[in-house]
């Protein structure tokens, strides 16, 4: 049986602190502790990276354990085995007897094992005359034993991380495959905008990873791939989202223009119809001569345009609309938000206002009430408006419900908030200011 006293190694082998402290801790367990030898040697194959062991010494330690008669390792059953490196060679599948040496001295130096040296350092066994082992020489199990519980836990930690490189790898084939196919669509769809960049960058982040790389890198790409995807995504959505929007407010236009018949909106005249005039009349002031009508100088048919603003509700209390070229004049940054970064007529402005709604976080709850209330073609106006002064609105939605809501009370006219941005934009709108 073990006594439990410090030994040292025979012949020319050193002592170590390490050693000691082994010893120290084997003396340390307790009688009653016990551990399944094979579940053990399992968690210590999975353990093996942060114990600094490898395969062939798992082969040699395997070989050992198998000499020991019981499957509990315990105090009481001794936890000394003493086969001849002949046997371990056997065991280990003809493993030559210099590696057999190399990788017990391995499993020395990792804590793993005790020498338990005899004075002429062989292996052997003495027995008492019942034929109970009286005093053995050879390897001790017994640092097993006291660092059970320790094992466990760095195989527990080694499976984690290895199943949590496993769904990083996971993520990244998808993120992988979702890029792809996405640049893939868009170049088929002939979406605008810059794919080959982006595919060429794709393609960068893929390629820079080591063969063999680290936890920390696979985050790293993970990172950059889902940001890259989140990217991709949004150009996307933002496409699709103005290619259904247009098609909603091309609706809502064809039934304003279907129940109102006499609305010549589309036309794009220079100047709106005047209450009660017939559509065939010349519907020019009386203070515009018809020079002026067709070809008159820009400054003039502004100055018109903001002696309108200031009575911008018809007989029937509802907003009138103004001229498109006036609103595009007053807010040029709607223009890049029509197809194709042209607006050529109202049904253009209202599909780029729905998109600038969606993109300044306007609900479509708001933009509907807002048609509703002020009419379609001023809705979209008001969007242009808000749009061109963004850097001034904290929050375009919570904005436009308040107009909408003065509107009803009829105290918004869009005119003066026209002639200011025009004023703003424009060397002739500020002349006529």
């Amino acid at each position: 049986m073990e006594t439990g006293s410090v030994t040292t190694p025979f012949g020319r082998r050193s002592m170590t602190l390490g050693m000691l402290a082994s010893q120290v801790m084997a003396g340390e367990i307790k009688p009653d502790q016990s551990v399944d030898k094979w579940k053990l040697f399992r968690a210590l194959c999975e353990a093996k990276p942060l114990l600094g062991i490898g395969d062939r010494a798992l082969a040699v330690l395997n070989a050992l354990l198998s000499f020991y008669p019981k499957n509990e390792l315990a105090q009481e059953n001794g936890l000394i085995v003493f086969p001849s490196n002949i046997q371990l060679s056997l065991r280990t599948h003809g493993m030559a007897e210099q590696t057999v040496r190399r990788h017990l001295a391995a499993l020395v130096e990792a804590g793993l094992l005790l020498r338990r040296d005899s004075p002429n350092g062989k292996r052997y066994v003495r027995r008492d005359r019942a034929g109970e082992v009286d005093e053995a020489f050879g390897f001790s199990l017994a640092p097993l034993l006291a660092r059970a519980e320790e094992i466990e836990q760095l195989a527990a930690e080694v499976m984690a991380e290895r199943l949590h490189v496993q769904r990083l790898r996971e993520r990244i084939t998808l993120c992988r495959r979702d890029i792809a196919k996405l640049i893939e669509a868009a170049v088929e769809e002939a979406i605008p905008g810059d794919w080959q960049s982006l595919y060429g960058e794709f393609r960068e982040l893929v390629e820079g990873l080591p063969r063999s790389p680290t936890t920390a890198q696979l985050e790293q790409l993970l990172d950059e791939l889902t940001i890259l995807r989140a990217d991709i995504l949004n150009r996307l959505e933002i496409r699709v989202k103005s290619a259904k929007q247009s098609g909603n407010a091309y609706y809502i236009e064809r039934h304003i223009q279907n129940s109102k018949p006499e609305s010549n909106s589309e036309l794009e005249p220079s100047f709106e119809t005047k209450q009660g005039a017939m559509p065939g009349q010349d519907n020019r002031p009386a203070d515009v001569t018809p020079e002026q009508g067709r070809g008159g100088t820009h400054s003039n048919r502004q100055a018109e345009a903001q002696s309108r603003g200031s009575d911008s509700r018809n007989d029937g209390g509802e907003l009138k609309s103004f001229p498109l070229g006036l609103v595009l004049q007053a807010c040029p940054e709607i223009l890049a938000y029509g197809p194709g970064g042209v607006i050529r007529n109202w049904r253009d402005l209202m599909a780029a206002a729905v998109t600038v709604r969606s993109m300044l976080g306007v609900s479509p709850s708001a933009y509907e009430e807002a048609a509703n209330v002020m009419g379609p073609e001023n809705a979209a106006t008001v969007m242009a408006c808000i749009l061109e002064r963004g850097g001034h609105i904290n929050s375009a939605g919570g904005y436009l419900r308040g107009l909408t809501r003065r509107s009803e009370k009829g105290e918004f006219a869009i005119g003066p908030m026209l002639m200011a941005l025009l004023r703003a934009n424009t060397p002739a709108g500020r002349k006529v200011g």
